[in-house]
């Protein structure tokens, strides 16, 4: 007798290994892939923009770092003694606007880099619900805790959606044509949209992502799924019962390690996994012999590591 339904997710073919160059853009969901990613010593760079959550934002995000924008003052708003940028999270603010127009560009520049060189590009989805500047007219990727009656909220069209994921995959190409694009819906539902509301929005995207894929260089992965048809049980979901929790997330991980991560890899990452966790050790007596032993081991390994592989580190 079975007792719940289990995604299988196939494995594909250009898998990620310790060569493979990440790039990430979109929802928190993609925050929690890269950790995963950062933890087994990947090579990749995330969410330039910080986390955005709609396909306009993230498409104007992707175009930024294509084109290598250069953002001013001009570029910038500024309410209550802060500066900030309508294109970014809220963590690309501050009261200093030489910092927050470094850290902006620098971030461009160096996703530039990522990308021309990327061997896969995973972005995740949020909703097809966005906000409207009522005084620039200009769609926004967060509200930066602005009032509410200052936006006007509105969802975007399914063929406009189309139109966007078409437009995405194109920038990255006209960089880089042999990435492999990773599309995936985020398995958090925006239920402060209204639960049709959610619904309604997540189809968009769904029925979006189907339109481009092809599974050559465009792919799909069913985060979205996993969750709600694998995981359908609120022992998955934390405290807000919105967001998946760590049990959850790790299980959504393995689906995609499955799936995207060469099995060639495996033996590095556990060896990696060993020594992240050897880190965190906490001696009883750390003068003692056998602790100074331990660390000599554990140097010795983390040495052999980085000679075979330069850019892994465990600064």
């Amino acid at each position: 007798m079975k007792f719940r339904t289990e995604i299988t997710v196939p494995k594909q073919t250009n898998q990620i290994d310790y060569s493979s160059r990440i790039v990430l853009f979109g929802s928190c969901f993609t925050e929690n892939i890269e950790k995963h990613l950062s933890y087994y010593k990947f090579q990749n760079n995330s969410n330039s923009h910080g986390i955005l959550f709609n396909p306009r934002s993230i498409e104007r995000a992707v175009n930024d770092c294509v084109n290598q924008k250069e953002y001013t003052q001009n570029d910038l708003d500024h309410f209550d003694d802060i500066w900030l940028s309508f294109n970014h999270h809220t963590k690309f603010s501050s009261i200093h606007l030489t910092k927050i127009l470094q850290q902006i560009n620098t971030n461009i520049s160096n996703t530039h880099k990522a990308l021309s060189n990327a061997s896969h590009v995973l972005i995740t989805l949020g909703t097809s619900w966005v906000y409207r500047n009522k005084e620039t007219e200009n769609l926004v990727a967060n509200c930066h805790k602005i009032p509410q009656r200052n936006f006007e909220k509105e969802i975007i069209s399914m063929d406009e959606n189309i139109s966007i994921l078409k437009q995405i995959i194109s920038s990255i190409q006209k960089i880089n044509k042999n990435a492999a694009i990773i599309f995936t819906v985020s398995p958090v539902r925006h239920l402060k949209d209204g639960f049709i509301e959610n619904t309604q929005s997540k189809s968009r995207l769904h029925t979006a992502i189907h339109k481009v894929t092809d599974n050559k260089r465009v792919f799909y992965f069913p985060s979205y799924e996993i969750m709600m048809d694998d995981l359908r049980d609120y022992r998955f979901y934390n405290i807000d019962l919105l967001h998946p929790n760590e049990t959850a997330m790790e299980y959504i991980w393995e689906k995609f390690k499955n799936a995207w991560i060469s099995s060639d890899s495996f033996s590095l990452m556990k060896e990696i996994n060993n020594i992240q966790k050897s880190l965190l050790h906490k001696p009883f007596r750390e003068d003692s012999e056998k602790h100074k032993d331990f660390l000599k081991k554990l140097s010795n390994r983390i040495i052999d590591i980085s000679k075979k592989y330069n850019h892994i580190n465990f600064k």
